[in-house]
């Protein structure tokens, strides 16, 4: 660990407990056995606030994946937790869920620290996400069952179905939001009774390692749970086409979601993918523009604007648009940029150098294709990788930073003149992640629900996700869904059964 992230971490303090983990070497988790990767090599580990090396993390092989997969196949096929009633089942990941609980400021500490963002934040929507997402679905787990059938065929049948889980998932996670994506894709797994093998972010592994520490706390069985991290172009690739995966769950880029999906259909996995978003957000006459303003501000510079569906492209409607623009700019001020340790960051520094150096370049984009830059459009002096909160006005759907997905604190305004324009404008877009509305006519809002092409829509708020509520994508936002009981269906078969009866 480079001395300016010591004294970072001592400037604001952190907890006994994530310096003891953020000291030790680190180490996959395999078949329940912690293991070096199998060509001994590792990579850094940045701290964004501060640029400077926090530890090293192993790099997995193909090797370590094939060892990972037979330790999930085997505890599937014939395990521990294959034998388990679902009672059984929903009672560990009850206690999983409690030593999240017990663990969650020294999580947030250790998302904060490897990923960048505000430490508040983490606790307050990360870790509790994570909470939520297991308890939700420990619920899941003895409420899965078929169906009987009165067929017409002529006989005498006894005809029903059961749910079977889909077998070995493996499960590729974004480096934005690590623990909860995973715990999005985990908690559903598990409750289904499937074994998984997990690939994190290489850019942010370290809450992965330090959860599968509280795996076997809780006594879920070795193997059930299986981590290895490394490189996307190398475990990620090698997971969509190992035969010993049944379905592949990725959240990530389009691009690389578009890979990952063609080679995963070669192999005729199962498939879910959670891909990238340009969500639209439509701001009517009639809304409470102060309230809407600080919305829209909270939801695209949350996480630095690293959110999938973050709201980035803002449709006002012309009669308010210069009114929107004030509050929006006069409540953005007021959002404290800092590194994430600090207590009340708003706005932490992106990712890593390369994330910084994509966003400055839309910037310079946006400013050469015309967009006016109503706030920020700058990089802020470092140490640590931030770019000022960004805001565009006057802007052309046809511009690059209003078609493609930027990652960051940047967001592209326009006005519009009738709801029909504020329409057509959201769903020009390759993406459908999401949507938003602010207005006080409800009767309008339900008009043009139906009319949004985008996988949610937020009305007065922006993602406001829960554990309950299916999340998932249209057109290149990917397709199948994470949470809510419709992500049952993409982790378990239905088998039919015919009995003749006598």
């Amino acid at each position: 660990m480079d001395a300016i992230v010591k004294q970072y971490l001592q400037t604001y303090g952190i907890s006994e407990a994530a310096q003891r983990f953020l000291s030790k070497a680190q180490k996959m988790f395999i078949g329940g056995a912690w293991v070096d990767g199998s060509d001994g090599a590792n990579a850094e580990v940045t701290e964004p606030s501060t640029e400077g090396l926090l530890t090293h993390i192993p790099m997995g092989t193909v090797a370590d994946l094939d060892r990972a997969v037979a330790a999930a196949r085997e505890q599937f096929d014939s395990g521990e937790w294959s034998a388990l009633k679902p009672a059984e089942r929903e009672r560990l990941l009850q206690r999983l869920a409690d030593l999240i609980e017990l663990n969650a400021h020294e999580l947030a500490e250790i998302e904060s620290i490897d990923m960048g963002k505000s430490v508040s934040q983490a606790l307050e929507v990360d870790i509790q996400g994570t909470i939520d997402t297991f308890r939700y679905f420990a619920g899941w787990a003895t409420k899965i069952h078929g169906r009987t059938a009165e067929p017409s065929l002529p006989g005498n049948y006894l005809a029903y179905t059961r749910k079977e889980p889909v077998g070995v998932v493996g499960i590729i996670v974004p480096w934005n939001f690590p623990l909860q994506t995973m715990a999005w894709k985990l908690g559903a797994a598990l409750a289904t009774g499937c074994t998984v093998v997990v690939k994190p972010a290489e850019l942010t592994s370290l809450s992965a390692l330090r959860f599968a520490e509280l795996v076997q706390e809780a006594g879920i069985p070795d193997g059930v749970i299986n981590i290895v991290t490394g490189r996307g172009s190398v475990v990620g690739a090698a997971m969509a086409t190992h035969a010993g995966i049944d379905k592949l769950s990725f959240t990530g880029s389009t691009p690389v979601g578009i890979t990952v999906g063609k080679t995963a259909m070669d192999q005729m996995k199962r498939l879910t993918l959670e891909l990238g978003g340009k969500s639209a957000v439509i701001v009517r006459e009639d809304a409470d523009i102060k309230a809407a303003a600080q919305a829209v501000a909270n939801g695209v510079f949350f996480n630095s604007g690293q959110v999938c569906d973050a709201g980035t492209r803002a449709y006002i409607h012309r009669s308010v648009y210069a009114q929107f623009l004030e509050e929006l700019i006069a409540y953005t001020r007021t959002l404290k940029v800092a590194p994430g340790l600090d207590a009340e960051c708003f706005i932490s520094p992106l990712v890593s150098a390369q994330q910084q150096a994509r966003v400055l370049e839309y910037i310079e984009a946006g400013k050469q294709e015309g967009a006016e830059v109503a706030y920020g459009g700058q990089a802020i002096t470092g140490p640590g990788y931030f770019v000022e909160p960004t805001i565009f006005a006057n802007c052309r759907n046809d511009m690059r930073i209003v078609q493609e997905e930027i990652f960051g604190p940047v967001l592209v305004t326009a006005p519009f003149d009738e709801d029909d324009e504020a329409v057509e404008l959201a769903n020009d877009s390759w993406f459908g992640l999401a949507a938003a509305i602010y207005s006080n006519d409800l009767g309008r809002v339900h008009s043009l629900i139906p009319r949004l092409r985008a996988g949610s829509v937020y009305v007065n708020a922006h993602s406001t996700i829960d554990p309950c509520m299916p999340f998932g994508g249209y057109k290149q936002s990917g397709f199948g869904k994470d949470l809510g009981a419709e992500q049952l269906d993409y982790l378990l078969e239905t088998k039919a059964v015919w009995i003749t009866l006598p």
